[in-house]
Protein backbone atom coordinates (compact mmCIF):
# COMPACT_ATOMS: atom_id res chain seq x y z
CA UNK A 1 0.00 0.00 0.00
CA UNK A 2 1.32 3.43 -0.89
CA UNK A 3 2.30 5.73 1.96
CA UNK A 4 -0.24 8.38 2.88
CA UNK A 5 0.88 11.90 1.98
CA UNK A 6 2.25 13.91 4.88
CA UNK A 7 0.32 17.09 5.65
CA UNK A 8 2.60 19.94 6.67
CA UNK A 9 1.03 22.08 9.38
CA UNK A 10 0.69 25.78 8.65
CA UNK A 11 2.32 26.63 11.97
CA UNK A 12 4.60 24.43 14.05
CA UNK A 13 6.97 25.05 16.92
CA UNK A 14 8.95 23.06 19.45
CA UNK A 15 10.58 24.34 22.61
CA UNK A 16 9.86 27.92 21.52
CA UNK A 17 11.12 30.26 24.22
CA UNK A 18 11.90 33.90 24.80
CA UNK A 19 13.54 35.60 27.75
CA UNK A 20 14.09 39.26 28.48
CA UNK A 21 17.14 39.34 30.66
CA UNK A 22 16.49 37.02 33.59
CA UNK A 23 12.73 36.99 32.99
CA UNK A 24 11.29 34.12 30.94
CA UNK A 25 8.30 35.44 28.99
CA UNK A 26 7.68 32.23 27.01
CA UNK A 27 8.81 28.93 28.50
CA UNK A 28 9.49 26.38 25.77
CA UNK A 29 6.08 25.84 24.17
CA UNK A 30 5.13 23.35 21.45
CA UNK A 31 2.56 24.19 18.76
CA UNK A 32 1.01 22.63 15.67
CA UNK A 33 -1.80 24.32 13.73
CA UNK A 34 -3.38 22.63 10.71
CA UNK A 35 -4.08 24.36 7.44
CA UNK A 36 -7.32 26.34 7.35
CA UNK A 37 -7.90 26.06 11.09
CA UNK A 38 -8.71 28.83 13.55
CA UNK A 39 -6.35 28.46 16.49
CA UNK A 40 -6.65 30.56 19.61
CA UNK A 41 -4.13 31.35 22.30
CA UNK A 42 -6.19 32.22 25.37
CA UNK A 43 -4.89 33.84 28.50
CA UNK A 44 -4.84 36.96 30.67
CA UNK A 45 -2.64 39.99 30.06
CA UNK A 46 1.00 39.14 30.72
CA UNK A 47 0.64 35.43 29.94
CA UNK A 48 3.08 35.65 27.00
CA UNK A 49 0.61 35.55 24.11
CA UNK A 50 1.88 38.64 22.28
CA UNK A 51 5.49 37.47 22.65
CA UNK A 52 4.55 34.20 20.92
CA UNK A 53 2.92 36.11 18.04
CA UNK A 54 5.95 38.37 17.67
CA UNK A 55 8.24 35.35 17.39
CA UNK A 56 6.01 33.57 14.88
CA UNK A 57 5.78 36.72 12.73
CA UNK A 58 9.59 37.28 12.76
CA UNK A 59 9.36 40.49 14.82
CA UNK A 60 11.21 38.94 17.74
CA UNK A 61 13.94 36.30 17.65
CA UNK A 62 13.41 33.24 19.85
CA UNK A 63 15.79 32.64 22.73
CA UNK A 64 15.35 28.91 22.28
CA UNK A 65 13.57 26.28 20.23
CA UNK A 66 12.33 26.70 16.67
CA UNK A 67 9.22 27.60 14.70
CA UNK A 68 8.02 27.27 11.12
CA UNK A 69 5.18 29.22 9.52
CA UNK A 70 3.82 28.34 6.07
CA UNK A 71 6.59 25.73 5.93
CA UNK A 72 9.31 28.37 6.46
CA UNK A 73 11.75 28.81 9.33
CA UNK A 74 10.97 32.05 11.14
CA UNK A 75 14.66 32.82 11.73
CA UNK A 76 16.51 31.56 8.65
CA UNK A 77 13.71 32.40 6.17
CA UNK A 78 12.24 35.46 7.86
CA UNK A 79 11.73 37.51 4.67
CA UNK A 80 9.83 34.67 2.99
CA UNK A 81 7.68 34.22 6.11
CA UNK A 82 6.72 37.90 6.03
CA UNK A 83 5.61 37.59 2.40
CA UNK A 84 3.40 34.60 3.21
CA UNK A 85 1.59 35.96 6.25
CA UNK A 86 -0.77 38.73 7.24
CA UNK A 87 -0.45 40.39 10.65
CA UNK A 88 -2.77 42.65 12.64
CA UNK A 89 -1.14 43.48 15.94
CA UNK A 90 -2.82 44.83 19.05
CA UNK A 91 -1.21 48.23 18.56
CA UNK A 92 -2.27 49.65 15.19
CA UNK A 93 0.16 51.96 13.35
CA UNK A 94 -2.04 53.79 10.87
CA UNK A 95 -1.16 57.13 9.29
CA UNK A 96 -3.89 59.46 10.61
CA UNK A 97 -3.66 61.83 7.65
CA UNK A 98 -4.28 59.23 4.94
CA UNK A 99 -7.70 57.84 4.07
CA UNK A 100 -8.63 54.21 4.53
CA UNK A 101 -8.61 53.58 0.79
CA UNK A 102 -5.21 55.24 0.37
CA UNK A 103 -3.70 53.04 3.08
CA UNK A 104 -5.10 49.88 1.50
CA UNK A 105 -3.78 50.87 -1.93
CA UNK A 106 -0.37 51.68 -0.42
CA UNK A 107 -0.25 48.29 1.27
CA UNK A 108 -1.18 46.62 -2.03
CA UNK A 109 1.64 48.47 -3.80
CA UNK A 110 4.13 47.36 -1.16
CA UNK A 111 3.12 43.78 -1.92
CA UNK A 112 3.59 44.38 -5.64
CA UNK A 113 -0.04 43.93 -6.67
CA UNK A 114 -0.99 45.36 -10.09
CA UNK A 115 -3.22 48.44 -9.94
CA UNK A 116 -6.40 46.80 -11.20
CA UNK A 117 -5.99 43.84 -8.86
CA UNK A 118 -5.32 46.18 -5.94
CA UNK A 119 -8.48 48.19 -6.66
CA UNK A 120 -10.66 45.09 -6.93
CA UNK A 121 -9.35 43.61 -3.69
CA UNK A 122 -9.63 46.95 -1.90
CA UNK A 123 -13.26 47.32 -2.94
CA UNK A 124 -14.04 43.78 -1.82
CA UNK A 125 -12.40 44.18 1.59
CA UNK A 126 -13.98 47.58 2.20
CA UNK A 127 -17.38 46.01 1.57
CA UNK A 128 -16.78 42.85 3.60
CA UNK A 129 -15.51 44.78 6.63
CA UNK A 130 -18.21 47.47 6.39
CA UNK A 131 -15.68 50.21 5.62
CA UNK A 132 -16.98 51.41 2.26
CA UNK A 133 -18.84 54.34 3.81
CA UNK A 134 -15.68 55.76 5.43
CA UNK A 135 -13.09 54.72 2.84
CA UNK A 136 -12.58 58.33 1.75
CA UNK A 137 -12.30 59.73 5.28
CA UNK A 138 -9.01 60.43 7.02
CA UNK A 139 -8.04 57.75 9.52
CA UNK A 140 -7.83 60.29 12.35
CA UNK A 141 -11.63 60.50 12.23
CA UNK A 142 -12.09 56.72 12.67
CA UNK A 143 -13.35 55.10 15.86
CA UNK A 144 -11.26 52.43 17.55
CA UNK A 145 -13.37 49.65 16.06
CA UNK A 146 -13.12 51.11 12.56
CA UNK A 147 -9.34 51.32 12.87
CA UNK A 148 -9.20 47.65 13.87
CA UNK A 149 -11.27 46.66 10.84
CA UNK A 150 -9.03 48.75 8.58
CA UNK A 151 -5.96 47.09 10.09
CA UNK A 152 -7.49 43.72 9.26
CA UNK A 153 -8.10 44.83 5.66
CA UNK A 154 -4.43 45.84 5.35
CA UNK A 155 -3.37 42.41 6.62
CA UNK A 156 -5.57 40.67 4.04
CA UNK A 157 -4.90 42.66 0.86
CA UNK A 158 -2.28 40.20 -0.44
CA UNK A 159 -4.39 37.15 0.50
CA UNK A 160 -1.98 35.55 2.96
CA UNK A 161 -2.10 31.83 3.63
CA UNK A 162 -1.64 32.43 7.37
CA UNK A 163 -3.16 35.33 9.30
CA UNK A 164 -2.05 36.42 12.78
CA UNK A 165 -4.45 38.47 14.90
CA UNK A 166 -3.24 39.74 18.26
CA UNK A 167 -6.23 40.62 20.47
CA UNK A 168 -8.34 41.48 17.39
CA UNK A 169 -11.39 42.82 19.26
CA UNK A 170 -9.98 44.32 22.44
CA UNK A 171 -11.66 47.59 23.35
CA UNK A 172 -13.98 47.83 20.35
CA UNK A 173 -17.74 48.16 20.07
CA UNK A 174 -20.04 45.10 19.69
CA UNK A 175 -20.90 45.91 16.06
CA UNK A 176 -17.25 46.00 15.02
CA UNK A 177 -16.57 42.84 17.02
CA UNK A 178 -19.32 40.95 15.19
CA UNK A 179 -18.01 42.17 11.81
CA UNK A 180 -14.51 40.96 12.61
CA UNK A 181 -15.80 37.60 13.87
CA UNK A 182 -17.80 37.12 10.67
CA UNK A 183 -14.77 37.90 8.52
CA UNK A 184 -12.56 35.52 10.50
CA UNK A 185 -15.04 32.67 10.02
CA UNK A 186 -15.35 33.41 6.29
CA UNK A 187 -11.58 33.46 5.81
CA UNK A 188 -11.27 30.02 7.38
CA UNK A 189 -14.34 28.37 5.90
CA UNK A 190 -14.43 29.90 2.42
CA UNK A 191 -10.79 30.68 1.64
CA UNK A 192 -8.96 28.10 3.74
CA UNK A 193 -6.86 30.72 5.52
CA UNK A 194 -5.10 29.52 8.66
CA UNK A 195 -5.81 31.95 11.49
CA UNK A 196 -3.81 32.26 14.68
CA UNK A 197 -5.38 34.65 17.17
CA UNK A 198 -4.65 35.64 20.72
CA UNK A 199 -7.48 36.65 22.99
CA UNK A 200 -8.36 37.26 26.62
CA UNK A 201 -12.07 36.91 25.89
CA UNK A 202 -13.53 33.52 26.74
CA UNK A 203 -16.59 34.04 24.55
CA UNK A 204 -14.41 34.90 21.55
CA UNK A 205 -12.29 31.78 21.97
CA UNK A 206 -15.36 29.58 22.43
CA UNK A 207 -17.23 30.90 19.40
CA UNK A 208 -14.39 31.16 16.90
CA UNK A 209 -11.69 28.60 17.56
CA UNK A 210 -11.46 25.09 16.16
CA UNK A 211 -8.75 24.51 18.72
CA UNK A 212 -7.21 26.59 21.47
CA UNK A 213 -4.37 26.57 23.93
CA UNK A 214 -4.59 28.13 27.38
CA UNK A 215 -1.46 30.05 28.28
CA UNK A 216 -0.48 31.15 31.76
CA UNK A 217 2.81 32.50 33.07
CA UNK A 218 4.60 31.84 29.79
CA UNK A 219 3.55 28.20 29.41
CA UNK A 220 0.76 26.30 27.65
CA UNK A 221 -1.21 24.54 30.37
CA UNK A 222 -4.13 23.04 28.40
CA UNK A 223 -4.90 22.49 24.72
CA UNK A 224 -7.73 21.08 22.62
CA UNK A 225 -11.05 21.84 20.94
CA UNK A 226 -13.27 24.01 23.17
CA UNK A 227 -16.03 21.41 23.44
CA UNK A 228 -13.55 18.64 24.27
CA UNK A 229 -11.84 20.73 26.93
CA UNK A 230 -15.16 21.60 28.56
CA UNK A 231 -16.29 17.97 28.53
CA UNK A 232 -13.02 16.85 30.14
CA UNK A 233 -13.17 19.25 33.04
CA UNK A 234 -16.68 18.54 34.27
CA UNK A 235 -20.10 17.07 33.52
CA UNK A 236 -23.11 19.34 33.00
CA UNK A 237 -25.46 20.17 35.83
CA UNK A 238 -29.12 19.25 35.37
CA UNK A 239 -31.46 21.53 37.32
CA UNK A 240 -35.05 20.35 37.73
CA UNK A 241 -37.93 22.16 39.39
CA UNK A 242 -40.89 19.93 40.30
CA UNK A 243 -44.15 20.24 42.18
CA UNK A 244 -43.42 20.48 45.92
CA UNK A 245 -45.22 17.25 46.72
CA UNK A 246 -43.00 15.37 44.23
CA UNK A 247 -39.66 16.73 45.49
CA UNK A 248 -38.52 13.69 47.50
CA UNK A 249 -39.56 11.24 44.78
CA UNK A 250 -37.78 13.31 42.10
CA UNK A 251 -34.58 13.48 44.17
CA UNK A 252 -34.61 9.71 44.55
CA UNK A 253 -35.08 9.16 40.79
CA UNK A 254 -32.43 11.72 39.82
CA UNK A 255 -29.90 10.09 42.16
CA UNK A 256 -29.66 7.32 39.57
CA UNK A 257 -28.30 9.77 36.99
CA UNK A 258 -25.57 11.52 38.96
CA UNK A 259 -24.43 13.05 42.22
CA UNK A 260 -26.49 15.78 43.85
CA UNK A 261 -25.37 19.38 43.36
CA UNK A 262 -26.63 22.65 44.83
CA UNK A 263 -29.42 24.29 42.86
CA UNK A 264 -31.07 27.71 42.96
CA UNK A 265 -34.19 28.12 45.10
CA UNK A 266 -36.38 25.01 44.90
CA UNK A 267 -34.51 23.38 41.99
CA UNK A 268 -32.96 19.93 42.37
CA UNK A 269 -29.47 19.68 40.90
CA UNK A 270 -27.35 16.72 39.80
CA UNK A 271 -24.10 16.31 37.93
CA UNK A 272 -25.48 14.51 34.88
CA UNK A 273 -22.99 11.68 34.47
CA UNK A 274 -24.14 10.79 30.96
CA UNK A 275 -23.84 14.35 29.71
CA UNK A 276 -26.44 16.11 27.57
CA UNK A 277 -27.64 12.89 25.83
CA UNK A 278 -28.82 11.59 29.24
CA UNK A 279 -31.38 14.40 29.65
CA UNK A 280 -34.02 12.47 27.73
CA UNK A 281 -33.54 9.39 29.92
CA UNK A 282 -33.86 11.47 33.09
CA UNK A 283 -37.07 13.09 31.83
CA UNK A 284 -38.56 9.71 30.94
CA UNK A 285 -37.67 8.33 34.37
CA UNK A 286 -39.30 11.27 36.13
CA UNK A 287 -42.39 10.97 33.95
CA UNK A 288 -42.63 7.24 34.64
CA UNK A 289 -42.39 8.01 38.36
CA UNK A 290 -45.35 10.37 38.14
CA UNK A 291 -43.27 13.49 38.80
CA UNK A 292 -44.64 16.77 37.42
CA UNK A 293 -41.72 18.74 35.91
CA UNK A 294 -42.19 22.50 36.05
CA UNK A 295 -38.82 23.57 34.66
CA UNK A 296 -35.70 21.87 33.33
CA UNK A 297 -32.33 23.50 32.69
CA UNK A 298 -28.98 22.06 31.59
CA UNK A 299 -26.02 24.06 32.92
CA UNK A 300 -22.99 23.34 30.72
CA UNK A 301 -19.31 23.53 31.68
CA UNK A 302 -17.57 26.68 30.43
CA UNK A 303 -14.11 27.76 29.37
CA UNK A 304 -13.94 29.61 32.68
CA UNK A 305 -14.12 26.19 34.35
CA UNK A 306 -11.40 24.87 32.04
CA UNK A 307 -9.15 27.86 32.70
CA UNK A 308 -9.59 27.59 36.46
CA UNK A 309 -8.90 23.85 36.38
CA UNK A 310 -5.77 24.31 34.27
CA UNK A 311 -4.28 27.29 36.10
CA UNK A 312 -5.72 27.20 39.61
CA UNK A 313 -7.19 30.69 39.30
CA UNK A 314 -9.98 32.49 37.49
CA UNK A 315 -9.71 34.79 34.50
CA UNK A 316 -10.05 38.34 35.82
CA UNK A 317 -13.47 39.97 35.71
CA UNK A 318 -12.11 42.62 33.34
CA UNK A 319 -11.05 40.11 30.70
CA UNK A 320 -13.72 37.44 30.94
CA UNK A 321 -16.73 38.11 28.76
CA UNK A 322 -18.30 34.72 29.24
CA UNK A 323 -21.73 35.53 30.71
CA UNK A 324 -21.68 33.33 33.81
CA UNK A 325 -22.35 29.74 32.93
CA UNK A 326 -23.70 28.73 29.55
CA UNK A 327 -26.93 26.85 29.90
CA UNK A 328 -29.91 25.60 27.97
CA UNK A 329 -33.51 25.94 29.09
CA UNK A 330 -35.13 22.71 28.01
CA UNK A 331 -38.64 22.75 29.40
CA UNK A 332 -40.85 25.55 30.70
CA UNK A 333 -44.12 25.20 32.58
CA UNK A 334 -45.63 21.94 31.49
CA UNK A 335 -49.35 21.60 30.97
Amino acid sequence: MADQPTVTPSISAAGLARSFGAKAAVRGIDLEVGEGRIFGLLGPNGAGKTTVVRMLTTLLAPSGGWARVAGLDVVRQAAAVRRAIGVALQETALDPIMTGRELIQLQAALHGLPGNVARQRADALLGQLELAGVAGDRVKTYSGGTKRRLDLALALIHRPSVLFLDEPTTGIDPTSRQAIWAQIRALSQEQGTTIFLTTQYLEEADRLCDELAIMDNGAIVRRGAPEVLKAQVDVPTLLVTVAAEHSERAASILAGFGQARPGPREALGIGLAGGAPAVADAVRALDAGGVLIEHLHLDLPTLEDVFADATGHQMSAETSEEPGRVGADILQEQG
